[in-house]
């Protein structure tokens, strides 16, 4: 396909027609991931169209989660082929003490150990949180748990080793926040899909905030319709004094997790019993006995193992303040400061990201012609200049691009480029590449590829026979894995009450102060503030800060040196409040969440070793450790320092994929 020729761009470089790529050798490196790159869920409002966060490998299952009727305690039953899951039933309002009212079933799922608990080598539990908020824990750990598993877990395989050896197996526990996809009850914005998807293109085509000059208004008044509704919705009681929209925040999902880590001490428990009935008498009475101990539940003492990223670490962070005598182990990576999230106010979040769209540019130069499509002559300058040229000139003409044979029309906007730039910040390993050549081709009057990746962004939504039998608003109309942009928004609202209160010119300043932070996410950061517009149903249960204390054991929070929206700062901070924990710096760029704004920006062998030794022995990283990262964003292989043998190799394999999962598919900021 020959380039678009419809816009005269300012291009710093000579034009080569070699360095632009065909239409196949386009498709071929941008299809992979595409889809994560441009349709990243957005902690607001704005995005576009989103696919189903459910894969193939949750569709394909003979498995459906109302088949399993809530309980009280942890029923596991088989799932997604080597899962187990369960229904925990709670308390909607765990300050309502007389045992009525409404209760939650919070969808669990589990990838057991590679022990039995019954093993002494059984290391417990580990929660996972993606980030978000509103990322689903239950397709985190069906998508990337065996990997996380191998991270946490030592080194050796279990059936090698021997029973008395120090080494410790994890299970791996994913959970569905309040709200969220599968834990009921559910809740929606849209009569149906359709209107959803309807919805979403309107925004698509009007653009974020600081695409134009009335654009805040515009973005206003659409949060003002969308979330006036969609709370109200949320308030509703049903002739009941419980709404979810007022326990959906993060404190009581931080209650939830307590109640999982003691029903899973119970069925732990059970599990010790069972064993005991099948081989009593073969074991003999020391070795039931010391079972009997280890599984032995410790009512109102179990202890939390958990690994959160990004917003997950607000979530730790709120557990530890509520519970600090319950942590085992609490890995916070892509740390937000838990004071400013909760109360506003503070340094900003975004103070970073300009530095890291300056790596962008030095790595390409140092990179040169055969490593970054969008080098030229001239350093990173330069470079940054022709960047600003183009990006100029979408703001004032958008780029129009041709129908092929598998699209039709579309246009490349401002919008567009800032949301790949974006993206790129958050996860600059695999972004980088792919924002230097949308730079390259949108240089040459090209849009083709980023048209392709929109198109490929958007998802159809035909309703369903069941759905249009039932009517709009019924549960065969609502598909809950296309719920979490706005459980994200029902979550944040009710956490950040102060975001809903601000008015015009409240949210001018917001937008103002955060685009003088960041010229390049400034404009996408201050849409949280919009996003709330409207919002009208507030949270119950609230912690007052401030966020920290002395913990039963020391967290350790891991963060980058330059993190786009989860600064080094913010983790240094937490730590100061959490005394006795350690900050692990990664001397990377990119931000720690499903979306990759974390350790998993960048792979570091030195990284996950110290959180393999955290998890298997509870041991801390010296304060002041700081890792070189394996690879680099354009230029490369950066050392692998510390690989040794096969085990390693085996530990660097799943990092990769950990990676490459989370980029390729949606899980949370």
């Amino acid at each position: 396909m020959e380039p678009q020729k419809s816009l005269e761009f300012t291009d710093h470089r000579q034009a080569s027609s070699s360095m632009i790529p065909t239409e196949s050798s386009w498709r071929k490196m941008f299809r992979p991931i595409a889809l994560a790159l441009m349709v990243l869920t957005l902690p607001f409002w704005w995005t576009f169209p989103s696919a189903d966060i459910s894969t193939h490998d949750l569709r394909e299952q003979d498995f459906s989660w109302s088949e399993i009727t809530p309980s009280s305690s942890l029923q596991y039953h088989d799932c997604f082929d080597g899962f187990q899951c369960a229904r925990l039933e709670v308390p909607m309002d765990y300050h309502r003490l007389d045992g009525q009212g409404r209760r939650v079933a919070i969808a669990i799922t589990r990838l057991p150990a590679k022990v039995p608990v019954t093993d002494p080598r059984y290391g417990g539990a580990v929660l996972i949180n993606p980030g978000g908020p509103g990322g689903s824990g239950v397709y985190q750990v069906l998508r990337v748990g065996r990997n996380l598993q191998t991270i946490v877990d030592a080194e050796l395989d279990p059936r090698l080793g021997d029973e008395e050896t120090p080494d410790r197996y994890f299970d791996i526990i994913g959970f569905d926040p309040r709200g969220v996809n599968n834990t009921t009850p559910r809740f929606s914005c849209f009569p149906n899909l359709f209107s959803q998807r309807n919805w979403e293109l309107q925004v698509q085509a009007e653009g974020m905030l600081g695409s134009s000059k009335n654009s805040l208004m515009r973005s206003w008044k659409r949060a003002m319709a969308l979330n006036t509704g969609c709370s109200s919705a949320l308030s509703a009681t049903s002739g009941t004094e419980e709404a979810l929209g007022e326990h959906i925040n993060t404190p009581p999902v931080a209650r939830d997790m307590l109640e999982i880590i003691e029903r899973h001490g119970e069925w732990r428990e059970k599990q010790g019993r069972s064993e005991q009935k099948r081989h009593g008498q073969l074991l003999g009475h020391d070795p039931l006995r010391a079972i009997l101990q280890r599984t032995k539940w410790k009512q109102g003492q179990e202890k939390l193992l958990f690994w959160g990223r990004s917003y997950g670490t607000v979530l730790g962070s709120t557990f530890a303040t509520m519970f600090p005598d319950r942590i085992e182990r609490a890995l916070l990576d892509g740390v937000v400061n838990a004071d400013v999230y909760f109360g506003g106010g503070g340094p900003s979040g975004v103070v970073d990201a300009d530095a890291i769209f300056d790596r962008f540019v030095t790595y390409c130069d140092q990179a040169g012609a055969a490593g970054c499509p969008f080098y030229s002559q001239g350093g990173p300058t330069a470079i940054k200049e022709a960047y600003q040229a183009i990006e100029s000139a979408l703001y004032n003409t958008s780029l129009p691009v041709f129908a092929t044979s598998a699209r039709g029309p579309e246009i490349v906007t401002w919008t567009d480029l800032k949301i790949a730039q974006r993206s790129a910040l958050y996860q600059p390993l695999m972004g980088f590449p792919l924002l230097a050549q949308h730079a390259s081709d949108l240089a040459h009057g090209n849009g083709s590829g980023m048209a392709d990746a929109k198109h490929n962004s958007r998802s159809p939504s035909c309703p369903s026979f069941g759905c249009l039998d039932a009517g709009p608003w019924s549960e065969q109309c609502q598909v809950p894995s296309e719920n979490e942009l706005y459980a994200s928004t029902a979550i944040l609202c009710a956490d950040a009450d102060y975001l809903p209160k601000m008015d015009r010119e409240g949210l001018i300043q917001y937008w103002h102060s955060l685009t003088a932070d960041s010229s390049t996410i400034g404009d996408y950061w201050a849409s949280l503030g919009v996003s709330c517009a409207g919002w009208n149903v507030t949270a119950k249960w609230k912690v007052p800060g401030p966020y920290g204390g002395q913990t039963s054991h020391p967290v350790l929070f891991v963060s980058n040196t330059l993190d786009p929206v989860t600064p080094l700062r913010s983790a240094q901070k937490m730590s100061h409040d959490f005394p006795g924990s350690v900050v692990l710096q990664q001397d990377s760029e990119g931000t720690k969440s499903r979306e990759q704004h974390s350790s998993m920006a960048a792979p570091s062998l030195c990284v996950y070793k110290s959180i393999r030794q955290y998890f298997q022995t509870g041991e801390i990283p010296p304060s002041g450790t700081i890792c070189e990262p394996d690879l680099r964003p354009l230029i490369g292989r950066a050392g692998m320092r510390d690989m040794k043998g096969a085990a390693d190799g085996k530990l660097w394999d799943a990092i990769l994929e950990v990676h490459q999962q989370i980029a390729t598919g949606r899980l949370p900021l």
